[in-house]
């Protein structure tokens, strides 16, 4: 192996054969000495005319030619990924907008895999507000998903960011509740995202891993393996969580007769009710149809969906009821709303769309629809055939108004 020996300022090179050292020019014969400060260094060469002696003394303007040329190729990439960064914030953060960023649609045409997502997207639509879908994937500085921002103000977190709304723009779902009905309203939303909702993440991303997986939306010539990279790594972060919580230290079984009690409890409190706490809109409503509607349209074929459309056909009705009012874009087949254990994916699902900025004043018509009746229950109607297309859609927008 061949060395080179050099002078340098500073210890980054391999080895120090020296420091502080004077010695002679050897110019013309003089005796002068010159004294430098630094560090002789030797650094190992594989062979002559490699790599490293491309880089050695001889060709130290080399060197700096490749190391400068780096670091102005580095410095462009990153001023160009700051300019496309600051361009989107720029078309996104108009004033007195809602941004919502959110997890990527799936490709089956449900708005979110996400129970959170779909909680606080449905909300908005509830509380009539306008807002802009931004399917960045970033979360949120306090590492949560959803988050919103509003006039330059970031809120994260589906209470908090309800809260604010509540303060900033003066809506209010529940204004017409009382104040009992607003503690058992708060009891059922931590029943169902504190409980309910470890056991549909655990269906989801653990035993029908596999399923969830080809829901995820990715491009490209390996979407395949990001699909995979991204659904074993969120089943690794939900086996953990769940672990931590406490509810996954319990069998599968277990786990799934945990889940049925909390759809057994929310179905009796629904009974023929149209919404959980009455004829009105509630924000309870937001976050149960938001962890319902995984079991009924992203579970097809395990217990979840068994149950909802099942023994607990209330709770299905009650999600179409909400989905067809809210969601007009959001296309089922009405015949899915029955479970007959033949579920099947569609040979070729459509992905929901982007409408990008929202609002539901004028933004659809409710259509009035003529269906055969037999004397089988109606796609349409509940068990007790009460009417799915809500034709008291005046009344409630009334409603919807004085909660203003």
């Amino acid at each position: 192996m061949y060395w080179r020996v050099g002078f340098a300022w500073s210890r980054s090179c391999a080895l120090e054969l020296g420091r502080n050292k004077s010695f002679s020019l050897g110019l013309s014969g003089s005796e002068e000495h010159l004294s430098l400060y630094g560090y002789i260094i030797a650094y190992p060469l594989q062979e002559y005319g490699g790599i490293m002696s491309a880089l050695g003394f001889d060709s130290w303007w080399r060197k700096t030619l490749y190391i400068t040329g780096g670091a102005l190729l580095a410095a462009a990439a990153y001023l160009l990924h700051e300019l496309l960064v600051i361009r989107k914030e720029q078309e996104l953060d108009s004033e007195d907008a809602i941004i919502l960023h959110q997890f990527a649609r799936p490709k089956t045409g449900v708005p979110s895999l996400s129970p959170f997502c779909l909680k606080i997207e449905t909300y908005l639509r509830m509380a009539d507000l306008p807002y802009q879908n931004y399917f960045d994937g970033k979360l949120s500085p306090q590492g949560k998903m959803p988050w919103i921002s509003y006039n330059k103000e970031q809120v994260c977190g589906t209470e908090f960011i309800i809260d604010f709304l509540e303060e900033k723009l003066g809506v209010n779902l529940d204004s017409s509740l009382s104040p009992q009905e607003k503690a058992i309203s708060r009891a059922i939303i931590k029943m169902v995202e504190e409980h309910f909702y470890w056991t549909i993440a655990y269906c989801q991303w653990v035993d029908n891993v596999e399923e969830t997986q080809k829901m995820l939306a990715t491009n490209g010539p390996l979407s395949d393996l990001l699909r995979w990279i991204l659904s074993q790594g969120t089943g690794s972060i939900v086996k953990r969580e769940m672990y931590g919580h406490g509810i996954g230290r319990f069998s599968k079984d277990e786990v799934y007769s945990l889940m049925e009690k909390d759809m057994r409890t929310l179905a009796t409190f629904l009974g023929n009710k149209k919404y959980l706490m009455g004829p009105r809109l509630s924000t309870v409503d937001a976050a149960v149809f938001g962890h319902l509607a995984q079991a009924m349209w992203t579970l097809p074929g395990t217990r979840p969906e068994q149950l909802i459309k099942g023994e607990f056909i209330n709770l299905a009705m009650y999600c179409e009821r909400i989905r067809r009012k809210f969601w007009p874009e959001w296309f089922v087949d009405v015949d899915d709303l029955y479970y007959d254990g033949l579920s099947e994916e569609p040979d070729s699902p459509s992905q929901l769309p982007d409408l990008g900025l929202y609002s539901r004043s004028g933004s659809f018509q409710e259509q009035e629809s003529t269906l055969s009746h037999h004397d089988t229950p109606s796609p349409d109607s509940d068990v007790t055939g009460r009417s799915l297309f809500d034709s008291d859609m005046d009344t409630e927008c009334s409603e919807m108004e004085q909660l203003k």
